[in-house]
């Protein structure tokens, strides 16, 4: 049987490729196995936040109506297992394993003649080969990056989704939400519906404009607001219930932003549900219990674990939490790395901070801000008292009188709840 160790190995290989947009090296790859994308019905999911919490309601509503679902999504938080999914849980070690090394020869081929796969094309093509091995009836696919040259852009899907855009990534996507909307806009497809979340009037006037090109239906989230709204943080969860379109919902993601990908994930699961014939209070149903690690996760401990990464996330994290716990201040364990604009994400997170304590990150080949250059940075924009700590290990020996918030990096996220959650609330959902 193939080994898992010297498959992630493999894969791990892969990354000195770094990263590549564009659609021919995986286009290759697919091919030589056997083409099981063209056999598969997608929802393709792009978005500068919120795209992984609204793949994930998606996914629990569609299993709940009965579907078989396939959930792509990137990146992992403790194990390249989690971004495949099927029916919520994540790929065995003994199927990545073999598909790994049902791959590598070609991927190895295509290396030997100077054409080299990168790690996200590789296990894209894993995930669509899984889902039609499996049979899946749906499959809820995440882009990794942009949308016109992600990898994953080489489908023709039931409908596209844009969650959101905003400045990120502006090295590979361009430095102006114009120019980002355009490379989101990639994954709109002749003919095909696509759904959009709030987005800044530059950006939707993009997403109208390669709507009308392509003859595709464009709908747009609902300005409704959510009605009657309740909080439940027993065992050691948050969930909220509202009213919303003459249905009382309840979903297991705490958070403003979460119900505004709650009314995207109503919209695409109310056409989905009007084209299929089965009643919408089915799909519903299912989200009272969907889960999203590391966003606004709540672990035994009762600290608060968010991977958000950039200013607009780190503001819907603020805005959530100060709606579930106002007037709370939080002891704020942060790490960022050099590419983002972290300046901007203290000026936003130290409004709720009794105190920050800096942890470096590891992984993800980028350099991290130190715990120096971190207090450096904070003392420019506040007086909120800081440390640091050489690791996310020695951060939480450090004692607080307040809730600890565990933010700034999904790699962060990923070293907490490796050790303050279990393997299993990770890695299925």
């Amino acid at each position: 049987m193939p080994d898992f160790a010297n498959a992630c190995a493999y894969l791990n290989g892969l990354q000195k490729f770094g990263i590549k947009l564009g659609l021919e090296q995986v286009s290759e790859l697919l091919l030589a196995a056997g083409s099981p994308e063209s056999k598969l019905r997608f929802v393709h999911v792009a978005g500068s936040n919120g795209k992984g919490s609204f793949s994930a309601m998606l996914n629990a509503g569609l299993r709940s109506a009965g579907f078989k679902v396939g959930l792509f999504t990137s990146p992992h938080l403790i194990s390249p297992r989690e971004r495949i999914r099927l029916n919520g849980t994540a790929i065995s070690q003994a199927e990545f394993s073999e598909l790994v090394f049902l791959l590598r020869p070609f991927a190895d081929k295509m290396v030997s003649s100077g054409r080299c796969p990168t790690y996200f094309e590789f296990t894209t093509v894993m995930a669509a080969l899984y889902f039609y091995r499996h049979e899946v009836d749906w499959v809820v696919w995440e882009t990794g990056m942009g949308g016109r040259l992600d990898s994953t852009n080489v489908v023709i899907p039931y409908c596209s989704v844009i969650t959101g855009i905003a400045l990120e990534h502006q090295q590979y996507l361009g430095d102006t939400i114009e120019k980002i909307a355009f490379e989101k806009a990639g994954i709109i497809k002749s003919g095909r519906p696509v759904f959009c979340g709030r987005l800044p009037d530059a950006a939707l006037k993009v997403i109208c404009e390669q709507c009308g090109a392509t003859g595709s239906q464009l709908n747009i989230v609902s300005d409704t607001d959510c009605s009657d709204l309740q909080f439940d943080t027993s065992g050691g969860y948050c969930r909220q219930s509202f009213d919303y379109d003459n249905f009382r919902v309840k979903l297991g993601l705490a958070g403003k932003f979460q119900r505004q990908n709650f009314k995207l994930a109503f919209m695409v699961l109310k056409h989905i549900a009007m084209e299929s014939g089965f009643p919408l209070k089915n799909v519903l149903a299912g989200l009272e219990n969907v889960r999203w690690p590391a966003r606004i996760q709540f672990v035994p401990d009762g600290s608060i674990i968010d991977g958000g990464h950039n200013p607009d996330g780190a503001a819907a994290l603020m805005e959530s939490l100060s709606e579930i716990f106002p007037g709370h201040k939080f002891s704020i364990v942060f790490g960022n790395f050099a590419d983002k604009d972290t300046e901007q994400i203290l000026r936003i997170l130290s409004g709720h901070a009794e105190e920050f304590i800096f942890v470096p990150l590891h992984g993800g080949g980028r350099r991290s801000w130190t715990g120096v250059e971190l207090s450096a940075m904070l003392k420019k924009i506040s007086a909120v008292p800081c440390t640091w700590a050489s690791s996310i290990e020695d951060a939480a020996k450090l004692k607080t009188s307040a809730r600890r918030l565990i933010t700034g990096s999904l790699y962060l996220a990923g070293d907490a709840l490796r050790m303050l959650s279990s393997e299993e609330e990770i890695l299925n959902i």
